[in-house]
Order: C-alpha cells, then sequence, then structure tokens
C-alpha cells in the first residue's frame, strides 16, 4: 500500500508500496501495519518484521490511532511469533537507523538455540549476512511465512 507519507528515499516505504519485492511477500496488512519476514539470508525462521503504513520515525512521533494501537498489535504478532514459531519467548528491537521509518524486529528466542538468547541473536544475524554462518533452512522460513499468514487471516490483530 502506498502510504500519503510515501518517501521516495525510504526502503521501508519502498517495501510497503511494492516498489521493491519483499522475499516471502506480505504476511498481513491493514491502515496502519505491515507485517513481514525478516529479509534473507535468514537468520532465523520466524524472524518477523512490524512496520508502520505511515513514514514515521518510531513511538515517539505515532499519531494517537497509532498510539492506541501500537502495544496491543505488538501483543497479538509476539504472541503468534512465539507459538508459530515455537520459540521461548519474543525479543523486540527497533532502531530505525537503516530506515527512519518505524520496523520493529520481533526476535524468537529458542530454548535450544543459545546463539539466539539476547544480543546474540544480533550477533547471529550479522554473522549471517556475512557468511560466516549458516542461514535458516529456506523451507522453515517458507512454512513460517505461510502459517502466519493464515493465522492472521483467522485472527487479525486488534483495530
Amino acid at each position: 500500500m502506498k502510504h500519503s507519507s510515501y518517501d521516495a528515499s525510504c526502503g521501508v516505504c519502498k517495501q510497503n508500496a511494492g516498489d521493491v519485492p519483499v522475499d516471502g511477500g506480505v504476511i498481513f496488512e491493514n491502515a496502519l501495519w505491515l507485517v513481514r519476514h525478516a529479509p534473507p539470508p535468514h537468520p532465523l525462521a520466524g524472524w518477523t518484521m512490524l512496520h508502520t503504513q505511515r513514514h514515521v520515525q518510531g513511538p515517539a512521533r505515532f499519531n494517537e490511532r497509532e498510539a492506541r494501537s501500537f502495544g496491543p498489535t505488538l501483543h497479538h504478532l509476539a504472541a503468534a511469533v512465539e507459538k508459530l514459531a515455537g520459540a521461548a519467548r519474543v525479543y523486540v528491537v527497533a532502531f530505525g537507523e537503516s530506515f527512519p521509518h518505524m520496523h520493529a524486529h520481533l526476535i524468537p528466542r529458542y530454548s535450544d538455540r543459545p546463539d539466539t538468547a539476547a544480543w546474540g541473536a544480533a550477533d547471529l544475524y550479522r554473522a549471517v549476512a556475512a557468511k560466516k554462518a549458516p542461514a535458516a533452512d529456506p523451507a522453515k522460513v517458507s512454512s513460517y511465512i505461510a502459517a502466519m499468514k493464515a493465522h492472521l487471516v483467522e485472527n487479525p490483530p486488534p483495530a
């Protein structure tokens, strides 16, 4: 969806508008939010992204509607990631440095993967990007994406 606040210099705006292909496609979107899997190389199956539709830097600059929706949407998605990825818990990180457009990472923490604990998840992300660690199995990523799409069709986040 191309939002009225679209910024042609913003990579997240381009992804949201469909101007740049997104591996795995859009998992879910509504007027406020877009959900997709993290781009390849995938550090973990289930590493999920939550974008604002509106070009806005972060929660401090949300309008009232975004602010009211953010907590319930994040709660809903984190629970879905935990369930569908089989994670012990879900970390949420949002820096907004690569693009000044709110995009939160929902990162599954697997109890049998010590490399996914705390900042180890960030180290894993960098290692996979540098080809120093193997990427997640593409079949597992595709399976997760399909399961999350189906789940959110049946159980969409609160509006």
